[in-house]
């Protein structure tokens, strides 16, 4: 047997090769929409990708599986296990194997068994893999987005986005306890391999190494440490990090079949006047380029994203209207393959138009930053309001007294709570949201927005906080 690991550190997304060389057969779990990594290792090591498995419809990307069944002839191994609001929409291609609890199959000389592990949504499975030339029972199990290492897969991304039934999220811990009661029947040596790392929204408490084995999770998980089921509900539901609003289009995306690559549009280069003319018609633009640049001058109207950020991609999910263009300013025309590839990661296939930092000329607007010492000096002051854009749990944690909580994610549906004759200080841990929360009022009309780029080290040492509420 061998296994291959692969890992989108933007998306802190997990794929997987699986392969027999005994017999040259592979197969792919998760796969990421690009899928060259994989065609590119299955080619070193002597491999045929003629499996490729899903365990779940994927929230947080878009899965390459439909596109590497595609380039490969290999068969599509779907999860059969929801009701009918959770069935894929292309199970009737020619490729797709549609997969229930308990079904098995061979990948050479391996065998993968499917378990249903409902909870983080209602179709989810995990492979289970025994090497047949090798033992009888099973060396490890793809758990997908049900188990993590040190977490379990939240419940909750069914309600309020995909038009579930509300209280869905408990129905999804309750099955969450009960596929964790089924799983701790299995031996304790099993090697787990998750589908996300640290960093991922789809639990709160990922841990960050790659695998670890079912016996240590029954010891060190804390989902593992509860017996009553309504105990471990309270527990799975609170303090769950903000769903990116992108989640929801994947879940449409990925149910109804992601389009091939090979379908999508190719965005053109275009002129300052042209973004201009996208503004004023209401389309997004998007200014990739590094905070300090955009701080120097910048073209109004647009939001600063800097694509040096590791996870940029999903904050532009956060504000991107799927139904609509997009168009970019690069920090390098020439990266713009890179970028697309992120973006296309998360469904951002609607990539009209492109420029590099050119069309930024000489008397661009500049927007103005505070210091801690600045803001310290000026409080208690009125017509001065802090606006902290970080996570709640991050708030609760510790924040500015007197600074008002909106996560950057749900800014665009709260302005009605900001003044405009105040002056609005935005900031969060290090500058990163802060900027792009600047850069957002100000292109929704907001004049007097200041962004504070200290770090959370600097500004609780300088100002009065308020921690653990």
């Amino acid at each position: 047997m061998l296994l291959r690991y692969f890992y989108d550190a933007e998306l802190s997304q997990a794929s997987y090769l699986v392969g027999c060389p005994a017999t040259g057969d592979a197969l792919i779990v998760d796969p990421a929409r690009d899928i060259t990594p994989y065609l590119q290792v299955a080619a070193q090591e002597n491999l045929r990708i003629r499996h490729v498995a899903e365990t779940h419809i994927h929230a947080d990307f878009v899965s390459g599986g439909r596109e590497l069944a595609a380039r490969t002839g290999a068969s599509l191994y779907l999860s059969q296990m929801g009701d009918a609001n959770w069935q894929y929409g292309y199970a009737q291609e020619p490729n797709v194997i549609l997969v229930r609890g308990g079904d098995r199959w061979m990948v050479g000389n391996l065998r993968l068994e499917v378990m249903h592990t409902p909870g983080h949504t209602p179709e989810h499975i995990a492979l289970i893999v025994t090497d047949t030339r090798r033992a009888d029972q099973p060396v490890g199990i793809f758990t997908g987005d049900f188990l993590f290492v040190g977490d379990v897969g939240r419940p909750d991304l069914l309600e309020g986005l995909t038009g579930d039934t509300v209280n869905s999220k408990e129905v999804g811990a309750r099955h969450q306890f009960q596929s964790i009661q089924r799983i701790k029947q299995l031996p304790d040596y099993l090697q787990v391999w998750p589908g996300h790392g640290a960093g991922s929204a789809c639990g709160k408490a990922l841990g960050a190494v790659p695998s670890t084995t079912l016996g240590y999770e029954k010891l060190f998980n804390p989902a593992f440490q509860f017996n009553d089921e309504d105990q471990f509900v309270a527990w799975l539901l609170a303090d769950q990090p903000e769903i990116p609003r992108y989640f929801a289009q994947m879940k449409k995306v990925n149910k109804a079949g992601p389009a091939l690559l090979a379908t999508l549009p190719t965005p053109t280069r275009v002129t300052r006047r042209s973004l201009e003319e996208q503004i004023a018609a209401g389309d997004l633009v998007i200014d990739l380029r590094p905070a300090a640049d955009y701080r120097r001058a910048y073209l109004p109207g647009t939001i600063n994203i800097p694509e040096t950020g590791r996870n940029f991609s999903t904050y532009v999910g956060w504000f991107v209207d799927y139904n609509r263009p997009l168009y970019l300013i690069l920090p390098d025309a020439a990266e713009v393959g890179k970028v697309l590839g992120s973006l296309q990661a998360i469904g951002v296939d609607q990539v009209a138009g492109f420029a590099g930092p050119d069309v930024i000329t000489a008397g661009s607007e500049s927007m103005p930053i505070i210091s801690t010492e600045e803001v310290a000096a000026r409080q208690p002051a009125n017509g001065l309001v802090i606006v902290d854009v970080r996570g709640q749990n991050e708030y609760r944690e510790q924040h500015i007294a007197g600074a008002r909580n909106i996560p950057l994610g749900f800014l665009p549906q709260s302005l009605d709570q900001l003044p405009h004759d105040d002056t609005i200080i935005l900031h969060c841990s290090s500058g990163y949201r802060s900027q792009i929360a600047a850069s957002l009022l100000r292109a929704k009309g907001f004049d007097n927005v200041m962004g504070l780029h200290d770090s959370k080290e600097q500004w609780s040492e300088l100002l009065e906080t308020v921690a653990g509420v």
